[in-house]
């Protein structure tokens, strides 16, 4: 097809969530942007007129840097002089030129200029990185509308707002920009936000209707266009604007803007116009500096600084008070040193001026109590620590390739303090890698194969109640589907599994995303199940209610699937296995090949799209509305249980009750659990409803997302149960390992999940949180909505009362407490009335978890733990929504996964599994601090020691203000002759070998 179309032109009103934009077709009903905060002007393909005031927007060129050429050397000399050492050594430098000084100016300056010098250096070193990397970043080039039509490359810091600019397939958009057209005929492209928000799922974006004509590089031509919209600001998920075309006036939303650093992907290029430039970019409005974390020594340090200053102020004083006395009455009989021609600081007649210069004298003289050269030594041990954490070859990741990486180096020694753990963990305890692993339909439950967590937590069952010795009968079963035959035979069932898996005829567990073993569904037996409509329905609602992009694999022959979430992508997997295979994707129909008779027949079908509401995380479900072939119109619904069975029809409640049943006990399995539901619509009913639905979409207005909630409810009812699914997300490798030995090391772990709390409760057996025999304290606000806010939250203090005098009636000392929160609860327990008697609770128990909390929850435990404990708190997590957790605590570690970089880029360590934090702060964090220590009262030890020396010899020199060393001894004393070993010490000491570390907590 000309100019490589890729599909076919299709209706607008059929694409993506929420359907399309209808233009507004009168000039006489505008939609003015008016007011504060809505004043930006851009006039499309005319870059020039912005450059003319009052439209002067700023550059598209971005600057990471700390300094520049012209405030480097105020701005670094500002930041080395707030250490009071520093500021004592400027001073005590500027005196030395006086006569008043013992040593020569050179002996005092060399040594300060040395060490600023070299701080100085490491600065502009790491800034200049910073530059490089901006400069590369500035550099890049982008396809620019230049004039008639022609395009052709142009740097992204020349690019100006109202540029027309081409970006191609795996390019980053150079600004944020406007979506004009894409090489697909209706004018939609495929987005990946992981710079952004950490999500690798790609978005959907589309243009309007209007500019799908700008189809080519020759349409650009003449083409003009006035687009007013909102100031910049740093929402990356809304946008308010209109597009004045054609003398016409067309509502903008977020749907038609691409972000800067945000990269094109499965599909060929996109032509958008550039709305907002530089740091006017909603990436750039974001970029917040990470918080200044300092370690705990260096806060103490700082406090051994002034103690260091009031002793030298101390000895200053006795020695003039000394000099004074010898000057005033036993200096008139030292006739060789000339009485009557002596200097003013040595004149007994003038005695308080000769008192205060020679306190002057002595404070210069005594100055190498304080070691000049630590801090800058300390800077380098900590840099070469970070070296050997990066290059430690047992925390580097084959199976990705991926390396610790210190990013920060201020706290290495911070990492061998560590009191308390917060983790997240989908992607953190968990693989994030979702298998499809058992389902219930028509209340029927279906697949036998056990979950890594009940296999898990069997085995570490049965291996508690072995080493106790005891009965089982004794210890209280945790709710799993796994029997005491199965915790007895715990190995014997791991092995059997892994045999299996291994095995020619269950060729189907090597699948990614299908773990389900169940031969009643299995090469088209289903057939032969009672209620195979609903069976059918629950393979279609699979098959077609999502938002995936199927791509083929040439080299298998396979297809793969680009969805927006792991869970999708093992559903598109399992209705493949099931007989029901997605093949092919417009934006205004699904094929799937179906499977519907034993003998292997494939029926290609099409449903067409009419509408798709998409899934977040405040309506907690996802919807398509699709025509098949027979003409019949579907609503196809899947979400959270809890939101599903509350839209059900009073016809459709038919297998609610089983349903609920399987659901609980796949929470309990920790499982992550879907409900799927249907319903069919009257023609009218729809026309109705879609008319509504378009007239909400073309609005413009603060309260156009309310409305269209609003409606998408009323058709989001009535709904017919078919059943839910369960995914699971296996643990990483090492994990219950990691954790034992951790908590073995008296460290307290806190997991603070998004799961409900049976999913969180089996997780935590599975991962060695839990153990048999722990004493749990489940802190939860009942159910009933009448009760209050006062009644909640004191029911809520009654339970953490009562649980905080049953640990401290508790007579046994072994005794282990695990608690357990959710996250309505804790939402009162985190209020200020409440929350200290919820963390005195949470640091008398050995674990804690906290179930279905928020990404602010998460950063605010954290917050109440580091300033309630005042101990060092340490958080890892893998994903955007764990940021506000890793910056809010005093160390944060970011896990380099499956869920982008953003957890990364806002911590200080990184590392590539859980399994690695062991020897990161077992064996790194305990050799760091121990040279660090040992470093730190060594300088003190010697400088001390050589500071003393001078007092003494100031004493037997009748406190004469000379030295005992020579210039060039004072100078290379602290910066060469010994600062050299201490800092191999900070570097090289081992004062155990990292397998003695590790063997000390091992069983």
């Amino acid at each position: 097809m000309a100019r490589g179309r890729i599909r076919a032109r299709l209706r607008r009103s059929n694409l993506y969530t929420f359907g399309c934009l209808r233009p507004c077709t009168s000039e006489e009903e505008p939609h003015p942007l008016q007011g504060p905060g809505f004043s930006r002007t851009v006039h499309c393909n005319q870059p020039l007129v912005h450059e003319k005031k009052p439209l002067f927007y700023c550059k598209n060129d971005i600057s990471t840097t700390k300094y520049n050429v012209i405030t480097f050397l105020p701005k670094a000399l500002f930041e080395q002089f707030r250490r009071v050492a520093n500021i004592y050594f400027l001073l005590a430098a500027c005196l030395s030129t006086s006569s008043m000084s013992p040593f020569s100016p050179l002996s005092m300056i060399a040594p300060l200029a040395f060490v600023v010098g070299l701080s100085m250096a490491k600065e502009a070193l790491e800034d200049s990185r910073r530059f490089v990397q901006d400069v590369k970043v500035n550099r890049r080039k982008v396809n620019q509308h230049k004039v008639n039509g022609v395009f052709g490359p142009r740097s992204w810091q020349n690019i100006m707002v109202g540029d027309v600019v081409k970006v191609e397939k795996d390019h980053f958009f150079p600004a944020d920009l406007l979506l004009l057209s894409s090489s697909y005929e209706d004018g939609i492209c495929y987005v990946e936000t992981m710079n952004l928000d950490g999500e690798t799922n790609l978005k959907v974006k589309r243009s309007l209707e209007t500019t799908l004509t700008l189809d080519n590089d020759g349409a650009f031509k003449d083409f003009t266009g006035t687009i007013r919209c909102e100031d910049p600001n740093s929402n990356l998920y809304t946008f308010v604007g209109n597009l004045e075309y054609e003398r016409q006036v067309y509502p903008l939303d977020p749907s038609q803007i691409l972000l800067r650093d945000s990269k094109l992907r499965n599909t060929d290029y996109i032509y958008g116009v550039v709305i907002f430039t530089g740091h006017d970019s909603k990436v750039m409005q974001n970029s917040t500096r990470s918080p200044s974390k300092r370690s705990t020594i260096e806060k103490k340090m700082d406090y051994i600084i002034y103690t260091l200053f009031t002793v030298l102020i101390l000895i200053s004083v006795v020695s003039s008070i000394g000099f004074v006395i010898k000057a005033k009455y036993q200096s008139t009989s030292w006739w060789y040193l000339r009485p009557d021609n002596i200097d003013t600081q040595y004149n007994p007649q003038k005695i308080g001026v000769a008192g205060i210069s020679h306190l002057v004298t002595a404070l210069i003289l005594y100055g190498y109590l304080i070691p000049i050269s630590l801090y800058v030594s300390i800077e380098v041990v900590k840099v070469l620590q970070a070296t050997f954490i990066n290059q430690d070859i047992q925390m580097y990741d084959e199976d990705t390739g991926t390396p610790a990486d210190a990013r920060t180096s201020n706290l290495n020694e911070e990492l061998g303090q560590v009191d308390t753990v917060l983790s997240d963990k989908t992607g953190t305890l968990t693989c994030n890698q979702m298998d499809f692993l058992k389902c219930s339909i028509a209340g029927t439950a279906y697949g036998v194969r056990s979950s890594d967590v009940e296999l898990a937590a069997a085995k570490q069952m049965a291996s508690d109640l072995e080493d106790e010795d005891s009965d089982l009968s004794n210890f209280p079963m945790p709710k799993t589907k796994v029997s005491w035959e199965d915790v007895r035979r715990a190995e014997e069932i791991e092995l059997e599994s892994v045999v299996t898996s291994n095995s020619d005829e269950d060729h189907k567990q090597t699948i990614k995303g299908f773990g389900f073993e169940d031969n009643r569904l299995m090469n088209v037996n289903w057939l032969k199940e009672p209620k195979t409509d609903v069976l059918l329905m629950f393979f279609r609602i699979l098959a077609v209610c999502h938002t995936a992009i199927p791509e083929l694999n040439e080299d298998t022959g396979s297809f793969t699937y680009e969805a927006e979430s792991p869970d999708e992508g093992a559903f598109l997997v399992a209705a493949r296995e099931f007989g029901f295979e997605l093949f092919k994707r417009t934006q205004s129909s699904v094929f799937i090949r179906e499977r519907l008779s034993a003998s292997g027949e494939v029926v290609e079908r099409e449903y067409k799209l009419l509408n798709l509401l998409d899934f977040t995380s405040k309506r907690k479900r996802m919807s398509v509305i699709v025509r098949d072939e027979e003409g019949n119109i579907y609503l196809l619904c899947k979400g959270a249980d809890s939101i599903i069975f509350d839209r059900l029809s009073k016809n459709g409640k038919m297998f609610l009750e089983a349903t609920t049943k399987h659901l609980n006990e796949y929470g309990e399995a920790g499982l992550r659990t879907l409900a799927l539901a249907y319903r069919k619509l009257d023609e009218q009913e729809f026309s109705d409803w879609n008319n509504e639905f378009q007239k909400a979409k073309s609005a413009v207005g603060v309260d156009r997302e309310s409305t269209l909630e609003r409606i998408s409810e009323l058709m989001e009812k009535e709904l017919i149960l078919v059943g839910a699914t369960a995914v699971e997300d296996k643990l990483q490798k090492g994990v219950p390992q990691c954790i034992d030995k951790l908590a073995q090391a008296g460290l307290k772990i806190w997991v603070l999940t998004g799961d409900k709390m049976e999913t969180a409760i089996n997780i935590g057996f599975a991962c060695s949180l839990l153990r048999q025999g722990m004493h749990q304290i489940c802190i939860t606000t009942s159910n009933s909505e009448n009760d209050g806010k006062e009644i909640i939250k004191d029911n809520i203090i009654n339970q953490i009362t009562n649980a905080s005098q049953m640990i401290k009636l508790n007579k046994d000392p072994h005794a282990a407490f695990a608690l357990i929160i959710d996250g309505k609860t804790l939402t009162y327990a985190l209020e200020d009335d409440v929350k200290h008697q919820f963390l005195g609770l949470a640091v008398d128990c050995a674990s804690v978890i906290c179930c279905r909390v928020s990404p602010k929850q998460k950063a605010l435990v954290t917050r109440l733990v580091k300033e309630g404990t005042g101990k060092t708190t340490l958080a890892i997590g893998d994903g955007a929504n764990d940021v506000g957790m890793i910056q809010e605590a005093d160390i944060g570690v970011g896990i380099s996964g499956v869920e982008g970089m953003q957890a990364v880029m806002a911590s200080d360590f990184a590392i590539a599994q859980f399994r690695f934090l062991e020897r990161l702060l077992v064996v790194h964090g305990h050799w760091c601090y121990k040279r660090i220590a040992q470093m730190i009262c060594y300088f003190f030890y010697k400088n001390i020691a050589f500071g003393l020396t001078i007092f003494y010899f100031e004493a037997f020199t009748s406190f004469s203000g000379q030295s005992v060393y020579d210039d060039w001894y004072m100078i290379l004393f602290n910066v060469v002759l010994t600062s050299l070993p201490v800092i191999s010490l900070g570097v090289f000491e081992q004062d155990v070998p990292s397998e003695v570390c590790l063997q000390v907590f091992s069983p």
